[in-house]
C-alpha cells in the first residue's frame, strides 16, 4: 500500500491513476492532519508527501512519524533550493522530487527504494497488525507474540505471501503436507479454524471461499 499527501487535486489524481496501473494499491489523502494517525492504525509500504500542505506541513508530519515509524518517505514539493532539500532529508526523507517532475522518473524512484526495502527485510512480513519472520518463525499480533505450531505457521507465511489471493485446500496439501500427502482435505479446514483462533480478532482476515479454500486480506 502506498499512501500519497498531496493537496493539488489534479496531481493526486495522476499519481494515483499512474501508481494503479502499475500494479500499486494507493491511499490518497488532500491534507496531512489524519495522516499520522493513518500509519499508526495501518502502516503503508512507502509515503509520497507534499511539504507545502494546508493544517499541518509536509516536515512537520515527517518528523512526528519518525517518532515510531521507518517506513519510506518521498518528498514531493515545488521547494526547489539546497536549504529546503537538506531539511527534508534531514528529517527524515528517504527521497526528494520536486515539482514539476516526470511521472516515468517518479516511478522509477518507488520501484527502487521498496526494492530496497523488501531487500532488506526480505525475512520479515507484516500486515496490519500481523508480523512474520521467517529466519525466526515468530510471530506476533499487535506486537505480542503467538504460539504457532509448524503447520499454522507455514500457513499463515502462505496467506501472507499471497494478501488477497484465493488458496485452495490442495494448495496448502501440497505446498505444506507435501505432494505425496495421501489424507483428506478436512485436516486443512481444521487447522484453519485453530490458525484463526489464535489470531482471536485478526482471525477475520481469514475468510472461507465456498467450495474453494479461503483466501487472506481485510473484506
Amino acid at each position: 500500500m502506498i499512501y500519497v499527501v498531496e493537496d493539488d487535486g489534479a496531481i493526486r489524481n495522476l499519481l494515483t491513476y499512474a501508481l494503479t496501473e502499475k500494479g500499486y494499491e494507493v491511499k490518497s489523502f488532500e491534507n496531512g492532519l489524519a495522516i499520522v494517525d493513518e500509519i499508526r492504525e495501518n502502516p503503508c509500504e512507502l509515503l509520497l508527501l507534499d511539504l507545502m500542505l494546508p493544517g499541518k506541513d509536509g516536515v512537520s508530519i515527517l518528523k512526528e512519524l519518525r517518532k515510531f515509524s521507518d517506513i519510506p518517505v518521498i518528498i514531493l514539493t515545488a521547494k526547489n533550493d539546497e536549504f529546503d532539500k537538506v531539511t527534508g532529508l534531514e528529517s527524515g526523507a528517504d527521497d526528494y522530487i520536486t515539482k514539476p517532475f516526470s511521472i516515468l522518473e517518479l516511478l522509477s524512484r518507488v520501484k527502487a527504494i521498496l526494492r530496497r526495502v523488501n531487500k532488506v527485510d526480505e525475512d520479515h512480513l507484516t500486515y496490519k497488525n500481523i508480523s512474520l519472520n521467517i529466519k525466526e518463525r515468530t510471530v506476533k499480533v499487535d506486537g505480542k507474540n503467538l504460539d504457532l505450531t509448524f503447520k499454522e505457521f507455514e500457513m499463515l507465511y502462505l496467506f501472507m505471501n499471497n494478501i488477497g489471493n484465493v488458496i485452495t485446500r490442495e494448495n496448502f496439501l501440497t505446498k505444506i503436507w507435501g505432494y505425496d500427502y495421501q489424507g483428506e482435505t478436512r485436516t486443512v479446514d481444521v487447522h484453519i479454524a485453530s490458525l484463526r483462533s489464535k489470531l482471536q480478532d485478526s482471525g477475520s482476515y481469514i475468510s472461507t471461499v465456498r467450495n474453494l479454500g479461503y483466501k487472506f486480506g481485510e473484506i
